[in-house]
């Protein structure tokens, strides 16, 4: 799964690229092929790497090649919700007939088409997460949800700049300029998580047990436990965007980061990342 990440929590901080992140063996392209990204994601159907971006999403495949799927929306909470289901929000862009705000909508096909579930007119979800706990969406207020249709609002100790729920459980993890936040009852409650990094974005991958995170300033952080301990990994040499788990076929963790100046991908469990486009 994946969550997206709504406002930076703290002053970013230039740093030098580590040597595990890697420029493409060809020569790619210099900057991104899109702009504001709001989240990322690998769709569980097909592995392709999802990027929701301020003009609409985009498939960006292992050459670096990006390409927009479906109509032009400002995509600002993102999450993937299995094979070709994503879940969204965010603003309508020129001729597409949907509500300002959207509040949530759905796609079912990949995101080619997007359907209104609820709050529209109303929401503009920042942050948008979905798993065992339901779906959880942030505009404001933290909001909760089990069928996406009817919301109840939820206390959190801080604002969350991302969120992330366990798909194997009721868990949810919340960014906060305070540090990372830990539910166990699905939003309801919040707890510190002690000895975490301090991140701007966080996702929970596929098996329930491995966590990435990325803090402001770039470095990766990545947890095997359902993030009650953490490795540090590369940095990225700019400042993040958004970061997705996945699963490659062979079941190795698949870890995707979108910084201001690339998209990486590490399948190594973060160990080190290649830029598939920018850089």
């Amino acid at each position: 799964m994946v969550a997206a990440s709504a406002a930076v929590l703290l002053g970013v901080v230039g740093c030098t690229p580590s040597q595990a992140v890697s420029t493409p063996a060809a020569s790619g392209a210099e900057t991104l092929p899109f702009s504001h990204v709001h989240g990322v994601g690998f769709d569980p159907g097909d592995g392709a790497l999802l990027v929701a971006t301020h003009d609409g999403l985009f498939v960006v495949d292992e050459a670096g090649d990006a390409n927009r799927v479906g109509p032009v929306i400002d995509l600002m909470g993102f999450v993937v919700a299995g094979p070709e289901r994503l879940l969204a929000s965010g603003h309508p862009g020129p001729d597409v007939d949907l509500p300002e705000p959207v509040g949530l909508i759905e796609s079912t096909d990949g995101g080619r088409s997007w359907d209104p579930v609820s709050r529209q007119g109303e929401s503009d979800f920042h942050a948008l997460a979905t798993g065992d706990a339901g779906i959880l969406g942030y505009d404001g207020e933290l909001r909760r949800s089990t069928d996406g249709v009817a919301w109840e609002p939820a206390d959190i100790p801080a604002p969350p700049a991302a969120l992330a729920a366990s798909p194997t459980g009721p868990e949810v993890l919340a960014t906060t300029s305070q540090g990372l936040l830990r539910s166990a009852d699905g939003g309801a409650t919040w707890s510190e998580v002690d000895g975490a990094p301090l991140l701007q974005v966080v996702a929970w991958g596929e098996d329930g047990a491995t966590v990435a995170g990325v803090e402001p300033s770039g470095t990766v952080w990545v947890s095997a436990d359902g993030a009650a301990t953490w490795q540090r990994g590369p940095e990225t040499g700019a400042p993040v965007q958004a970061v997705a788990v996945g699963s490659a076929d062979d079941g190795a963790v698949r870890i995707a980061v979108v910084t201001t100046e690339a998209v990486l991908l590490s399948e190594d469990d973060g160990q080190t990342f290649e830029a598939l486009t920018g850089l």
